[in-house]
């Protein structure tokens, strides 16, 4: 891939740390395939496998995803808003293609990560679910979602949210194949 800033950011820190991709995969409980291709951006990325790494590295989820590392407020105006459509796109696992555009981008030294998401459906119908460590609250903006968790499934409308223990195994997806969007706010622990 050209723009493969995620996987130089995985290599940077990997190195800084001295470790091989056979050591991460380890410290992650993830396969070497998928390491490899996520720095060589080969390898679409989801959120439960980056959660990992961020574990493994001692880092947060916003390090690997932010731009740059500015201090100060993180302010986003509308004209940055409207480029959510634009942001980069990280796949689930099934369910779906997540965009993902960072409401704090820039503010490096942050415990929560806030996403405007919009969820493409893709028309698969498997459902793998996943758990990390950490807390998650979604606010449904348009259309609606559903959030598989645990045994249960829960549909976001607009105006709606959830917020739930991510170690739980789960699944956030298109609902009735209609694209949506929602806030999302994640806290992974260090």
């Amino acid at each position: 891939m050209q723009n493969n800033r995620l996987g130089r950011k995985i290599v940077t820190l990997r190195e800084a740390h001295h470790l091989s991709s056979r050591d991460l995969a380890d410290r992650c409980g993830l396969d070497l395939a998928l390491i490899e291709g996520l720095e060589a951006g080969e390898v679409p990325a989801s959120l439960a496998p980056l959660i990992k790494i961020t574990r493994a590295l001692g880092v947060r989820l916003g390090t690997l995803m932010d731009d740059d590392e500015d201090l100060g407020p993180a302010y986003i105006d509308r004209d940055q808003m409207a480029e959510v459509e634009r942001a980069a796109s990280l796949e689930t696992t099934s369910g779906g293609d997540l965009s993902y555009f960072s409401l704090a981008a820039g503010r490096p030294s942050r415990h929560m990560d806030p996403f405007v998401i919009t969820v493409d459906p893709t028309g698969e119908t498997d459902h793998e679910l996943v758990g990390h460590e950490g807390e998650e609250w979604l606010f449904g903006m348009e259309g609606c979602i559903e959030i598989e968790y645990g045994k249960d499934v829960y549909v976001l409308h607009p105006g709606e949210s959830i917020y739930y223990d991510s170690i739980v195994p789960h699944q956030v997806r298109a609902h009735d194949g209609q694209k949506a969007k929602f806030l999302a706010v994640v806290y992974t622990p260090i």
